[in-house]
């Protein structure tokens, strides 16, 4: 495609997302120096609409972008909106006044809704891509501990055992020192192998409560369930109600189960660029209205979890690819800083 052409497509994409109206051939005229003709325009319209990048809603209407337009239009990006440096500020500001890694979570959700005015879903730091960096025990009493887990990203899970009896405190702070000892900086997969012969170093009559703690932490270690997401922003989507049409309760229901939300930002190795997935790329039934925009994050190369927004297809792309890149960069800093 010609650049006169991508212009024009970038014209309408634009203004059906600013106006919410199809596009016609004298708006274009009318609010873009395309240096061309209204002849010429049209010409460039109907090209546009053999090919499949715009579409006429109904007759003598203007043209809208299709998923295939979006697409080129996505690709085509030369630049995203860059933030201005108040946003920028503010964003930085708001994440830095967490208190811990919830904190982080809840502010980084909320922020990205309010920047994008979309739905935010962020993925909590995967155990799975976290090391252990420390196992504290609290006795509960009555025959009950409470086993601590804390990785290296500020995650804690946390588990009752319940014990025949009531462990002494100098058992205690022996099994917490060896514990910690045997398992601090290893990555999860590497735990297991490390706490499986432990109750063996233990008194013969102690061993029932160095195997519960054994079991306990394992089954932390190895539940699949335990991948978190947080959501906000899900008021947002009604002011695209009449967008989605029969598509907005598929959507809200996605927004309820985790596992659909962990698959649409998808399970990134590495932090990776923003991605974008328009319309029918989603491969989830009863999407096919939504665009998802996605990145991971983490320091340096390594991905911790994803975030990202959900809207109609008809949203602000370089806005929105903006913020997200942004937030999950000072959401990586300050992860890193941790």
């Amino acid at each position: 495609m010609d650049d006169r052409k991508l212009e024009v497509l970038r014209a309408i994409v634009e203004d059906y997302v600013a106006t919410q109206e199809p596009v016609g051939s004298k708006a274009l005229v009318d609010r873009h120096q395309l240096g061309v003709s209204s002849a010429t325009i049209r010409n460039d319209m109907a090209t546009l609409e053999d090919e499949g990048y715009i579409t006429q809603p109904h007759t003598s209407a203007g043209r809208v972008p299709t998923d295939k337009g979006y697409r080129l239009f996505v690709d085509r990006l030369s630049k995203v909106k860059p933030l201005s440096a108040a946003e920028r500020r503010a964003i930085r500001s708001f994440l830095e006044g967490a208190v811990d890694l919830d904190d982080v979570i809840s502010r980084t959700v909320r922020l990205l809704a309010q920047l994008t005015r979309q739905a935010a879903v962020v993925q909590y730091p995967s155990l799975t891509r976290s090391t252990v960096r420390h196992v504290e025990l609290v006795g509960l009493g009555q025959a009950r501990l409470l086993v601590v887990l804390i990785t290296d990203t500020g995650r804690v899970e946390q588990r009752v055992v319940e014990l025949p009896a009531e462990p002494e405190d100098s058992l205690l702070g022996d099994l917490r020192a060896r514990l910690n000892a045997l398992v601090a900086g290893l990555d999860f997969a590497s735990v297991a192998s490390k706490v499986v012969d432990l109750p063996s170093q233990f008194a013969h009559e102690d061993r029932h409560v160095v195997s519960g703690v054994a079991v306990t932490l394992l089954e932390s270690l190895v539940e699949r369930g335990e991948e978190r997401v947080a959501v906000a922003g899900t008021a947002n989507l009604a002011r695209y109600g009449h967008e989605f049409d029969t598509e907005l309760e598929p959507l809200l229901s996605a927004l309820e189960e985790h596992v659909v939300l962990l698959r649409l930002l998808g399970q990134a190795s590495h932090a990776s660029p923003v991605t974008v997935r328009i319309g029918q790329e989603n491969a989830t039934s009863g999407l096919s209205a939504t665009s998802i925009v996605t990145t991971a994050y983490g320091p340096g190369d390594q991905a911790l979890g994803s975030l990202g927004v959900l809207g109609p297809t008809r949203m602000d792309y370089p806005g929105t690819m903006a913020a997200v890149g942004a937030v999950a960069r000072y959401v990586s800093q300050i992860l890193d800083a941790n």
